[in-house]
């Protein structure tokens, strides 16, 4: 029985992790209609964030829930200002000039911390289940999934600028006869989806060694997470993270964690062969 306990823990922690890690993607690529394969140097940005700001004295979670996502932000917008607004519309330039971003950042941070690896230690300790450890961290992670995706269903679905958000992604031309300036709009937009991501690297920090490359480890993950979800934007994250992570998990506590990345992606390939425009294309269509 504790055993089960402690496998469920791990399954609820793969599927938040998924959660985490995929939002910002979720928003710029579900909203905006752009691929940003710059998205794990945004989360690389959220960590290193984090690090810069505990050797200032500040306080970890004040770096970890403010620190990074302010700092990434503020990068996301000047970076969609300068490079991507010109371009939305057209996926595969927003493809391009993103990855081209990304060796950018690669390069800069390569540049200004070198290329070793650096990390922080996990906070809070941990608890015992029956005679296996458990990191209190993970639980941490698992509320602040839950957080983001009631988040973001309250705020498309319930605020005004939820709604003036989508409406303006949908049609452009007939926000700006409004009196809306669809320009803020998608810097705002990106500048969320930005967040997200530094926030997503903040919090993985503790968990992860901090190197330049790290994105890369996460970024297929995110893309294969919002893709499988479909249009929907929070119902798809949150289905596509509860298959995809349980299927990881699983694999990983029955073989090795590489096998457990080897299921995910079958995973991926099988359920969109069978559902090829997403769980909610297929189960959920209309909702967000």
């Amino acid at each position: 029985m504790d055993l089960v306990a402690v496998v469920f823990i791990q399954v609820l922690f793969a599927i938040a992790s998924l959660v985490i890690v995929s939002a910002g993607l979720a928003v710029v690529f579900g909203m905006m209609k752009v691929i940003n394969l710059a998205h794990g140097e945004f989360m690389m940005l959220g960590a290193y964030a984090v690090i810069a700001a505990m050797r200032l004295g500040i306080n970890i979670w004040v770096s970890i829930f403010i620190v990074a996502p302010i700092c990434v932000a503020v990068i996301g917008v000047v970076l969609e200002r300068l490079f991507i607004r010109r371009l939305y519309g057209r996926m595969v330039d927003t493809m391009l000039v993103t990855w081209g971003l990304s060796l950018l950042l690669i390069g800069v941070v390569t540049a200004l911390v070198g290329n070793t690896t650096e990390g922080i230690s996990a906070p809070l300790g941990s608890f015992s289940v029956g005679s296996y450890s458990v990191s209190n961290y993970s639980l941490v992670i698992i509320a602040v999934a839950v957080c983001i995706a009631v988040a973001l269903r309250l705020l498309l679905v319930r605020t005004s600028v939820g709604l003036i958000a989508r409406g303006t992604m949908l049609n452009p031309e007939m926000a700006g006869a409004l009196g809306i300036n669809p320009g803020i709009v998608y810097s705002g937009t990106f500048a969320l989806g930005a967040a997200l991501s530094g926030l997503a690297g903040g919090l993985l920090a503790p968990l992860t060694g901090v190197v330049p490359t790290m994105g890369g480890a996460f970024v297929a993950k995110a893309f294969i997470t919002v893709i499988g979800g479909g249009a929907s934007i929070v119902l798809g994250l949150v289905s596509s993270s509860a298959l995809f992570g349980t299927v990881n998990q699983l694999a990983t506590f029955w073989t090795t964690p590489v096998f457990g990345e080897v299921a995910l992606l079958v995973g991926a390939i099988v359920m969109l062969r069978l559902l090829p425009q997403g769980i909610t294309g297929r189960f959920f269509k209309g909702a967000l």
